[in-house]
């Protein structure tokens, strides 16, 4: 008969599931528990691996009956009358599949039901939500039940699936990255991949997984929810409220009881699959909606990082960088980094000796000599990556903080002596800034792309990002390692031409301008990829020394009524005017300086600067003869005036070059 035909073909399909049928075969021969509770998202497998058990326990000579909880009538009369079988022979085999279409009958079954049920018979139930807790607080079940929660296929099944399935080999990485080990997105792929060509998930797939996994959701807030769910790493209720204001608290309460949704101490995270469809669909469906949401959720992680106490500090710059993911850039981490393998910790005095050891053997006396040289000078500096189960240290970072130029420093490492060279000879630093250098030391096998590697990565884009009054920042990468060198250009840190030497190694420093690009500028490219997006436009602004910058506002006043003139101030790339996105560069500097001017007549002490650069440059008033008649004051008095309010004029755009247009205002000694 056809049925045999597919039963056979669905068995030969069969793979894992080794830990289930064990469990199971221990209850089907006696000394396991009387009920199974399979629980899993929608297309998980637990139709297949029900039709195993029923093929096993056939296969055992028990009788066995299936109950289909999609039935037409919810209602235990029905149920128990589809059921009944169980009731006539201790021996008999009861599988119950689709319960969650029956959830309500959940307390009824444990109640009523099943306590009827002979010993010796045995009752598997299989759905979508997890058992009701009253299940595990009752003693009575403590023996009888067993719970068996189903994830994904591990690799090694996913590719004896795809191999059952004929999926060509160049197919084989695309399907798995988009399906990971979930049974159902692993068929329906391998269903449409062709042979010779390399798979991607169609819109049929997509739309099929979405049926399948999800379903109808109750209102577009509650598929918006789901689609920030899916687009963030992790989801709190707070950054729903930021992206989804409305009824925020109720949104969440409801992805958590969802089946496809898993709850850690972060936050909530879908099932991958479950992710993956809901960005494909979302991408495909509305783009512009799609762009919308990612700058709101971007925009929010992103004031995360600024605001995040230091041991919050690591888990809020990966949910930021998470958002590339797909970009092409290099995967900035590897897994859930809340079941890291690693932690990060400050550097205790105790523990100096036993870490310079670990830098001795890793990578010489030389680096070891740095290492201790500037634990001492900067404790404050280091972290220290250890082994979560051993304790073992790994590795050691250092993020320098250097403002003055130190002989000292320079003897000592000449890592941070090219550096200062770079800094000196590039764009030499002004009041009140600073350059940091990052130093890492590692054990061989922790160098490349590893785990330990992405928590040094996050501290250091964490420090630059909350670093104040930052110039540059160099990033010292030790030959060879060619994850830090592919990754860093992806960042906006390229690599210097000078190779200093420590011991026998040599090193490549990757630097960045962060009065250049700052960090917002960073942001916005990060956010958008490297090649477009506001970041681009603001990308390589003017670096000017305090009097560079005086005598462009100087030139930059004299064409106040000339549009031409203030598009070629270099004030035109400078922060003061990247910082006003949306206008065209030339106006806005003409704005900036008309409202710097009439600022300074907020003022009782500076209200006689304001005149005279009011009617010199505001007034267009052709000769300074006739400035200082209009203002009825002598023509010295005028131009004292005059020079004194330009110079209060630059101080005050100075100050906000440096500090940024949200700074309190400049006022003068």
């Amino acid at each position: 008969m056809l049925g045999w035909r597919l039963q056979a073909a669905r068995e030969m399909a069969f793979v894992g599931r080794e830990e289930e049928l064990a469990v199971f075969h221990a209850a089907l021969y006696g000394g396991g528990c009387s009920v199974l509770y399979v629980h899993g998202p929608g297309g998980i497998g637990k139709s297949a691996l029900l039709r195993r058990f029923a093929h096993e326990a056939a296969v055992a000579g028990r009788p066995v009956s299936m109950v289909d909880g999609d039935m037409p009538e919810p209602s235990p009369g029905a149920f128990e009358a589809e059921a009944e079988p169980v009731f006539r022979d201790a021996g008999a085999v009861l599988l119950v599949d689709s319960f969650d279409c029956v959830q309500g009958l959940e307390g009824w079954l444990r109640e009523r039901f099943l306590p009827r049920v002979p010993v010796g018979a045995l009752v598997v139930i299989a759905g979508r939500y997890p058992p009701d807790p009253r299940w595990r607080t009752d003693p009575g079940w403590a023996g009888a039940l067993e719970i068996l929660p189903l994830g994904d296929l591990p690799a090694g099944d996913s590719l004896a699936l795809m191999d059952s399935c004929g999926v060509s080999a160049e197919s084989r990485e695309p399907l798995s990255a988009f399906a990971g080990g979930h049974p159902l997105a692993l068929l329906l792929g391998a269903a449409s991949a062709v042979k010779g060509r390399r798979w991607t998930p169609g819109q049929d797939v997509v739309a099929t997984l979405l049926d399948q996994l999800v379903g109808e959701v109750p209102s577009a807030a509650h598929r918006h929810a789901l689609e920030i769910c899916a687009h963030a790493y992790t989801t709190t209720e707070d950054l729903l409220r930021a992206v989804l204001p409305q009824d925020a608290g109720t949104l969440f309460r409801w992805l958590r009881r969802l089946p496809f949704v898993e709850s850690s101490r972060l936050g909530l995270s879908p099932h991958d699959v479950v992710r993956e469809v809901l960005e494909a669909d979302l991408r495909w469906r509305d783009p512009k909606g799609y762009a919308a949401m990612h700058e709101r959720v971007h925009a929010h992680l992103a004031d995360r990082v600024r605001t995040a106490s230091d041991g919050d500090l690591l888990g809020a710059v990966a949910a930021l960088l998470y958002l590339r993911r797909g970009n092409g850039a290099p995967a900035d981490f590897h897994g859930r980094h809340d079941e890291d393998e690693f932690q990060e910790e400050a550097l205790r005095e105790e523990d100096i000796g036993a870490l310079l050891r670990m830098v001795t053997a890793a990578e010489g006396a030389a680096s070891a000599g740095c290492a201790a040289f500037w634990a001492e000078r900067q404790p404050e500096a280091f972290r220290l990556y250890r082994r979560t189960e051993t304790g073992e240290p790994v590795a050691l970072s250092a993020w320098l903080r250097l403002a003055e130029f130190d002989e000292e420093e320079l003897t000592a490492d000449p890592i941070v002596a090219t550096a200062w060279a770079h800094a000196r000879a590039t764009a030499p630093l002004r009041a009140g800034e600073h350059v940091a250098v990052s130093r890492q030391w590692m054990l061989p096998p922790y160098r490349g792309d590893s785990p330990a590697m992405e928590l040094i990565w996050w501290r250091v884009i964490g420090n630059c990002l909350r670093a104040e009054r930052m110039a540059c920042s160099y990033v010292a990468v030790r030959h060879p390692n060619q994850a830090w060198v592919e990754r860093l250009p992806h960042h906006g840190m390229r690599a210097g031409s000078e190779q200093p030497r420590l011991g026998d190694a040599a090193y490549t420093l990757f630097v960045h301008d962060w009065r250049a690009v700052p960090a917002q500028a960073w942001l916005e490219r990060m956010s958008h990829g490297p090649a477009s997006g506001p970041g681009a436009a603001t990308a390589g602004l003017a670096v000017l020394s305090q009097a560079e910058f005086a005598e462009a506002v100087r030139g930059a006043v004299r064409q106040l009524s000339r549009l031409d003139g203030l598009a070629a101030s270099p004030l035109t790339r400078t922060r003061l005017i990247a910082e006003r996105a949306g206008q065209n560069p030339a106006t806005a500097l003409g704005d900036l300086l008309r409202q710097a001017i009439d600022g300074l007549g907020e003022d009782p002490r500076s209200v006689k600067f304001h005149r005279a650069l009011s009617v010199t440059f505001l007034s267009s008033t052709p000769t300074q003869e006739l400035a200082a008649k209009r203002l009825g004051i002598p023509f010295s008095t005028y131009r004292r005036h005059l020079t004194a309010g330009i110079e209060r004029l630059c101080a005050d755009l100075w100050h906000r070059e440096l500090y940024g247009t949200d700074a309190p205002a400049y006022r003068s000694p």
